[in-house]
């Protein structure tokens, strides 16, 4: 199945850039960018709420070898992966762009489409925080208590 912007030509600082210029566009008065671990790190606030993609990026060494198995050049090598990081910047381009126009146009809430990527207190996502008790309630089939710190109802 093909990729979204798999074979763009817009660099990836142009793509980061078009992502800072919608998101100034929508209303947000923040930006940050980072990059670390072979992850790259959009940060910015809006509606009073700071929210932060991370954007995984592969690996030089996975396009080590081609789609056939043969060593690629070195010069190969490093082209493919710039492609494929390329076309992840595109990706999360399109991602923002699309939950902000949502919100915009009113089929969605700013914090309903962000709600995942939203900054808690202490720096974790709400989707770093709930997916674990998410899991743990499929298995278990009970639903993780909302304040764990209160219990009966009176608080400790």
């Amino acid at each position: 199945m093909p990729k979204y912007a798999e074979n763009t030509t817009v660099s990836s600082e142009l793509s980061r850039l078009e992502i800072e210029k919608i998101l100034i566009k929508y209303g947000a008065d923040g930006f940050a960018y980072a990059t670390v671990n072979g992850s790259a790190l959009i940060g910015f606030c809006m509606n009073g709420k700071q929210v932060k993609f991370v954007l995984p990026l592969p690996s030089k060494e996975a396009f080590r070898l081609t789609d056939t198995g043969r060593v690629r050049t070195e010069n190969s090598q490093y082209n493919a992966w710039e492609q494929a990081c390329r076309q992840r910047w595109r990706a999360l381009k399109l991602v923002i762009q699309a939950k902000l126009e949502a919100v915009e146009c009113g089929i969605s809430v700013f914090e309903d489409e962000f709600m995942s990527n939203i900054v808690l207190p202490g720096g974790k996502t709400v989707g770093e925080f709930m997916r674990p008790q998410i899991e743990q309630a499929y298995l278990t089939g009970a639903v993780p208590k909302m304040l764990p710190m209160l219990e009966g109802g009176t608080e400790r």
